[in-house]
């Protein structure tokens, strides 16, 4: 789906981290991005009677992706409001790297307006030791973008912490959600989608199986095939574990189920956690 370019960001400046997949990914045209987004919502079948404590949601295009990701920030918008930071993990697809990457930038920037970085959360993740701040690793990657939007409509006004995850082990990933997991004004967004060019039916039964990991929090089952986000899913899964969370599958489709061809397709999946 082709969508034209009307978004014109403001000139770029070493702190603010601007869009790289607007007009490919979603529209640049904030009424037409809005629009879409309040689509997705109204559409979702599943909310929450609670505020989520994190999410999982993918990362596709959103004429692909953007229904179930939906489905998740639906059950996200009881806690517009309350929620006023945003702890935001996806996986690398371009640069190779160990641990999680931070970004300089104080400001994300969607066609809906800026997003403040919380730089105090930030300066106390970057003391540990497998963070690092690597621009590179989020200049042109979309796991952490396409999100934004959604959270700008969910939620209002928020700060973002904003964490792209490379070569890291559960325990560094829940190193970090550990030290940003504060209280009811925190919540995790975990990026990631799930099987990858199988035909209809494979994909069917790899993510079913996939929803079911997730839902019983065994991190251990996950690998890249299953899911390219499976790094900061592994870090939540053990976190939530140890916490206490209960984890709900809200939605599982995938491409083939919004956008046509099945012949081969990607899976998607919404998981809310809630604390008990």
């Amino acid at each position: 789906m082709k969508m034209r370019a009307q978004f014109k960001p403001a000139a770029e400046t070493p702190a603010v981290r601007l869009p790289a997949v607007a007009g490919q990914f979603y529209p640049e045209n904030p009424e037409e991005l809005r629009t879409m987004v309040d689509g997705f919502l109204a559409a979702a079948k599943t909310v929450s009677d609670t505020i989520p404590k994190a999410i999982i949601a993918p990362h596709a295009g959103y004429p692909y992706s953007g229904p179930i990701a939906g489905s998740a920030y639906a059950c996200l918008t009881r806690g517009r409001g309350a929620l006023k930071r945003v702890v935001l993990l996806g996986p690398s697809h371009f640069v190779a790297f160990p641990g999680l990457a931070a970004s300089s930038a104080s400001v994300f920037q969607s066609p809906l307006g800026p997003i403040p970085v919380d730089e105090e959360a930030l300066a106390r993740v970057r003391a540990l030791p497998r963070v690092t701040t690597l621009d590179a690793a989020h200049q042109r990657e979309h796991s952490l973008e396409v999100h934004l939007p959604f959270l700008q409509i969910a939620l209002g006004e928020f700060k973002l912490v904003p964490l792209v995850v490379g070569d890291a082990t559960p325990n560094e990933v829940g190193a970090v959600l550990n030290e940003l997991w504060g209280g009811r004004e925190t919540c995790i967004v975990v990026s990631s989608d799930l099987s990858h060019y199988h035909d209809y039916q494979t994909a069917q039964q790899i993510d079913r199986e996939t929803a079911r990991a997730i839902e019983s929090l065994n991190g251990e089952e996950l690998d890249g095939d299953r899911a390219c986000g499976c790094q900061p899913i592994r870090g939540l899964l053990c976190v939530a574990k140890e916490r206490g969370l209960r984890c709900r599958p809200v939605d599982l489709r995938n491409s083939g189920d919004t956008s046509g061809g099945r012949g081969r397709v990607v899976g998607y999946g919404a998981f809310v956690f809630t604390e008990n």
